[in-house]
């Protein structure tokens, strides 16, 4: 996902007690709420699409993938720069894509784990954002730069490590391609990215203005939209994955 830049960028700018934008995160939410409809709105149309015509599923899958990218990159600089008229179209096609692209993987998870995975993974997703939305929004500097610093590291981590599965399933597909392996990056994914969900309530008044809301919503949609996926992942995991070490 390019959330990665996003995240690191969000956790050197919040060096700072002094608060920029003391009222972002509540103008942000209702954004993080509409993302989140409208990427379940592509999910269901990827489904859709994967039961009546499979064949063009994978075509539009790709290009699907490729324009979420390039949407991602033009969203955040309008975001950014508080461009919000220009912004918000483009946050709206790029929650949708996100969700056709996503399709893949909850088609994955409903066929390994049944629908329960789905329900599970969207419990388990709200469950955190309230949580975090109490308990981030009270931390401590202390503890809010101490956790926005592991929270890096372990993402850096995660990238690394989710590369040398990619290469090291080509070659060594017993050893990286394994569910073990998977197991072991989905479960580091999930704790990851249920840090960043209490990271994300410090960070954004920190370094967004008011003004800048549509770019904290979409570093905080990023972070359940990650979330939410890792948790499938780790769910299809646990099921075997359909794969055998």
């Amino acid at each position: 996902m390019p959330a990665s830049s996003n995240f690191q960028q969000a956790i050197r700018e919040a060096q700072s007690s002094a608060l920029v934008g003391p009222n972002v995160v509540n103008k942000a939410l209702p954004y993080v709420g509409g993302g989140m409809l409208l990427t379940a709105g592509g999910v269901i149309g990827g489904l859709s699409l994967q039961v009546t015509n499979p064949a063009l599923f994978q075509p539009l899958f790709i290009a699907a993938f490729i324009g979420e990218l390039i949407l991602f990159f033009m969203a955040s600089s309008a975001a950014n720069n508080a461009n919000n008229s220009k912004a918000l179209p483009l946050l709206t096609a790029f929650s949708l894509l996100t969700g056709f692209t996503l399709s893949g993987i909850v088609g994955l998870a409903i066929a390994t784990a049944g629908m329960g995975s789905i329900g599970t993974a969207v419990f388990a997703t709200g469950i955190t954002f309230v949580i975090a939305s109490v308990v981030g929004r009270r931390m401590s500097d202390s503890v809010g730069q101490a956790l926005s610093g592991v929270v890096g590291l372990g993402l850096m981590g995660l990238i690394i490590a989710m590369l040398v599965q990619i290469i090291g399933g080509l070659f060594v597909p017993g050893m990286f391609g394994g569910s073990s392996f998977e197991l072991m990056i989905a479960g580091f994914g999930t704790v990851l990215f249920v840090g960043m969900s209490f990271v994300d309530f410090y960070t954004m008044p920190r370094r967004y203005n008011d003004d800048q809301y549509l770019a904290g919503a979409l570093g905080m949609y990023l972070t359940y939209i990650n979330l939410f996926v890792f948790i499938l992942r780790l769910i299809i995991a646990l099921q075997g994955g359909g794969r055998r070490d």
